[in-house]
């Protein structure tokens, strides 16, 4: 009997194209996972993400978008108009549009508060671990060094050099000076922790296993200061957003693309007495949009520490007894019990059918 051999390219590959990988249902699953993440996020890490991106994205499609140039005058300019159809944000004092002034203000404002974040955080990063890890004299010389930079007063310091430099670099030379004085505190705050991490099992077994001190380091010390690092690295840019534009405001470190930015739309309106004239909608504005931004940077950080701390997720947590809202770290209501001349006998006053009203226990009067 002769056997017949069937050609491969005939073979039912049904068996292997079910076990086949598809990266598709990867792409898809990853993606699903991301919002429900971010579905059960705390609200105000939601609330504060969704002010971060408003304002990141307008700072990169509002230059596209201004209606009107604001380095150039109108044809017609009308100083200090008040908002109309034409210019819904009013003009200032040269008679250009303040809206297009924000549109491409915001950008270099946000961008100046992450650069300084990015460099001071990673500084932070390097010499926290650095110090914490390894210990002894090199420790005592990089905390010495650290605690020089905090006990400097930095506004001060930040005039001086900014006047010296009036006018040269702009926005670069202020996100490098502010970064130079804005790195302390978070290289304390992970040196802290690198400390009390160092001597936990983990790095122990991964000193036995021959892994060198920069893998344990970056692989086995830093992802567990996460929490540490992305609440340094939001504060860093919350300082430098708000201490450049008051720089702006007192007049220094203008220069470039830093005279379009928010501190410098304020400097203009107060150095031609825009608030005096009454003129709102020259400062408040641009005073607005920072403080927004500020107030989405501080609830992402409560958020991202809620979301590393399930403690605090669980005390914010509302729940009901009754009809009462009560968080877990409230007080445990109690009843109290009152007995009189020794004997077991009570009455209670019920107010109402909620199980939380108090029970009263009064003492039997006599006669």
């Amino acid at each position: 009997m002769s056997t017949q051999i069937v050609p491969s390219a005939n073979i039912d590959n049904t068996a292997a194209n079910a076990l086949k990988p598809d990266f598709n249902i990867g792409k898809v699953s990853r993606f699903r996972r991301f919002i429900k993440a971010y579905g059960a996020s705390p609200t105000k890490f939601k609330i504060g993400l969704g002010i971060i991106i408003f304002f990141v994205l307008v700072s990169i499609i509002g230059p596209f978008v201004r209606p009107y140039n604001p380095n150039a005058n109108l044809n017609n300019p009308i100083p200090n108009a008040a908002p109309s159809s034409n210019h819904l944000l009013g003009t200032d004092y040269q008679g250009e549009d303040v809206l297009s002034e924000l549109l491409v203000g915001t950008g270099p404002t946000i961008l100046l508060g992450l650069i300084v974040g990015t460099i001071s955080t990673l500084v932070s990063i390097i010499i926290g671990l650095l110090a914490g890890y390894y210990g002894g004299p090199a420790d005592q010389l990089i905390s010495l060094f650290t605690n020089i930079i905090l006990i400097i007063p930095a506004l001060p310091l930040l005039i001086v050099i900014l006047g010296l430099l009036q006018g040269q670099g702009g926005i670069l030379l202020m996100a490098l000076v502010l970064s130079a004085l804005s790195w302390a505190w978070g290289a304390k705050a992970i040196r802290a922790q690198t400390l009390s991490l160092r001597n936990q099992d983990f790095v122990s077994a991964a000193r036995e296993t021959g892994e060198s001190n920069f893998r344990i380091m970056v692989v086995e010390i830093l992802p567990r200061m996460v929490s540490l690092v992305a609440s340094s690295f939001i504060f860093t840019v919350l300082y430098a957003i708000t201490a450049s534009v008051g720089l702006m405001y007192l007049g220094l470190g203008l220069g470039g693309a830093a005279s379009t930015s928010l501190g410098g739309i304020l400097f203009n309106a107060n150095n031609n007495d825009a608030t005096l004239g009454g003129e709102i909608w020259e400062y408040m504005p641009p005073a607005l949009i920072v403080a927004v931004f500020g107030m989405g940077l501080v609830l992402m950080n409560y958020g991202l520490d809620e979301i590393g701390n399930p403690r605090l997720k669980d005390a914010n947590r509302l729940g009901k007894i009754g009809k009462k809202a009560m968080r877990p770290s409230d007080p445990t209501p109690v009843l109290t019990l009152s007995a009189t001349n020794g004997k077991r006998s009570f009455w209670s006053d019920i107010r109402s059918k909620d199980p939380l009203t108090l029970v009263k226990f009064p003492s039997d009067s006599k006669g």
